[in-house]
């Protein structure tokens, strides 16, 4: 059944938290697995046709690695966002204060409305407004839908630094891989198999494994 693959991406993270790994199950490893897709489909193809699973392990502990380093660094840039977005806003004089409140509000929570931010920040929602639209001239903020009614906002450097990487990826050909890490953390994939060369290592004929 489709989906398994993404449940058990999603519970490596909350069982990391159960056993204390994690304060947070916030290890978002799917990116990781995706940009090394082929060596994942590779991996588990060799547990369960030859229980290779020191090959997976070594990969999956890379992958925390990477992942982990990964968002230590990006929460060091929103940090960086934060902190120089406030001190534009600190320069606009006495609205500062409204403004800073909303802008506080979508750090939490980028992409946002008038009626959502207002009781979050508990100001009027006139208020809330006019503080958007400062943060809109800013060029901190952008409003995305273009509509008078209904309107949405959004963080907009905050949700860019957020997505990186998580563009889907064209499906391509799929190829099998050595699954194991070279010098330097790099992982190689080995030469399409010919056509009509049957091995334990090609793709099943049921679509690529963990999906």
């Amino acid at each position: 059944m489709d989906g398994n693959g993404r449940v058990g991406r999603l519970l490596i993270a909350l069982l990391l938290h159960a056993e204390g790994a994690l304060q947070q199950p916030l290890l978002y490893l799917s990116l990781y697995f995706k940009q090394h897709r082929e060596v994942y489909y590779d991996l588990l193809q060799g547990v369960r046709l030859h229980g290779d699973w020191e090959a997976w392990l070594a990969f999956f502990f890379q992958g925390i690695a990477e992942t982990a380093t990964g968002a230590v660094d990006s929460a060091h840039r929103l940090l960086a966002v934060f902190a120089e977005d406030r001190a534009r806003i600190q320069g606009l004089g006495r609205p500062a204060g409204s403004i800073l409140q909303v802008h506080h509000a979508l750090q939490s929570r980028p992409l946002s409305s008038v009626s959502a931010l207002a009781p979050q920040t508990k100001l009027a929602q006139a208020t809330v407004y006019k503080a958007l639209n400062h943060l809109v001239t800013l060029g901190i903020a952008k409003e995305i839908t273009g509509s008078q009614r209904n309107r949405l906002f959004a963080y907009d450097r905050v949700l860019r630094l957020l997505s990186e990487g998580t563009e889907p990826l064209g499906r391509g050909r799929w190829f099998p891989c050595h699954g194991k890490p070279l010098h330097g953390g790099k992982l190689t994939p080995r030469p399409a198999p010919r056509r009509g060369a049957g091995s334990a290592g090609t793709r099943p004929s049921g679509g690529p494994p963990g999906r």
